[in-house]
């Protein structure tokens, strides 16, 4: 049976975890070369062979997307060794929590640095590729936070809603360009090791919110988007509910979400501040996923997000009837 992604090759930065190594597995399995970009490079190898042994080919290119010449590199290797490019996945992300006032500069910076430049460093590595061949699909790893802001995250949140302005401006340079895509993901709160890699100021162990969702989830939406090219895509209700409520009922529903954030992303014992893996790559979890959950159906209708979204709209003065969820191609 002929596999789906068969002689494409994808290169996906923050591979050696999370969503990417989630992503980078199921690519080969469906029979693509991966080219797996991080900082670690012992996990990258772990990814690797993973890799192969799901039927795919795999290369390894350690890389700090900070860096916009080893991005670069990373670029030219995997044309050296494929002949191309296919999709550019940039997934690399790091996260710190705590009060704006007490992320210090250089935790804040790196956080903007990662997921921000990382992804524009991304862009301009592949993009001439892309332009001389008429074709090639970028997929930006973004948050249901690059639509609503997040409380104990401000570098973060920041950082994706300009990766959402960014993908937005750059599609509009290639209207004239049909044959490549710039797409984005945007997931909810997900089963990765994100939460044991975060920068955490906040003096409190910080969780995922519920609902949490596996990384595989997200890795079927990224290979959606390569299979059939979409602006954006959504995974978990709860994205889709915030943007209509952050569009009809702003302040009820930011109001509703600090509460939330206050109530549930926390475990009840302490922690010490720590620059977690923002600053320098943790050796520790390196899995696809960060054992935060067993795997669950989706349910739409859950108390959180029915309190946390669908009520701020039910109670606001303007009516839902305006409002919509964009997944124009």
């Amino acid at each position: 049976m002929a596999k789906r992604f068969g002689g494409k090759v994808v290169v996906i930065t923050g591979a050696s975890s999370g969503i990417g190594r989630a992503t980078a597995v199921e690519f080969a399995r469906q029979g693509a070369a991966v080219v797996l970009a991080a900082r670690r490079m012992a996990a990258l190898h772990e990814v690797a062979e993973e890799c192969v042994e799901a039927g795919g080919r795999a290369m390894v290119v350690p890389t700090d997307v900070t860096d916009r010449r080893a991005v670069q590199h990373l670029a030219d290797r995997a044309v050296e060794a494929f002949g191309g490019i296919d999709i550019w996945v940039n997934n690399a992300g790091v996260i710190a929590f705590g009060r704006f006032e007490d992320i210090p500069d250089d935790v804040f910076e790196q956080v903007v640095r990662t997921d921000f430049f990382g992804m524009v460093h991304g862009c301009r590595a592949v993009l001439p590729h892309f332009l001389d061949r008429g074709e090639g699909i970028v997929i930006n790893t973004a948050s249901m936070v690059s639509n609503i802001g997040q409380r104990y995250a401000t570098p973060y949140t920041a950082a994706k809603f300009a990766m959402r302005g960014f993908s937005e401006s750059l599609r509009q340079e290639l209207v004239d360009e049909p044959g490549i895509h710039v797409c984005m993901v945007m997931p909810a709160a997900i089963d990765t090791p994100l939460w044991q890699h975060a920068a955490n100021y906040t003096g409190r162990a910080v969780k995922p919110l519920n609902p949490v969702h596996p990384p595989e989830e997200v890795a079927a939406a990224i290979l959606s988007l390569a299979r059939d090219p979409r602006r954006d895509l959504f995974v978990g209700a709860e994205g889709r509910l915030a943007a209509v409520g952050n569009t009809v009922a702003p302040q009820l529903t930011e109001r509703a979400l600090a509460r939330t954030i206050e109530r549930d992303m926390f475990q009840n014992r302490s922690a010490p501040a720590t620059s977690g893996g923002v600053l320098t790559a943790m050796p520790e979890y390196q899995g696809a996923s960060g054992g935060w959950i067993e795997p669950k159906p989706e349910n739409p209708f859950s108390w959180t997000n029915l309190t946390l979204f669908v009520l701020p709209v039910l109670l606001a003065s303007r009516p839902l009837g305006g409002a919509r969820i964009r997944h124009a191609r």
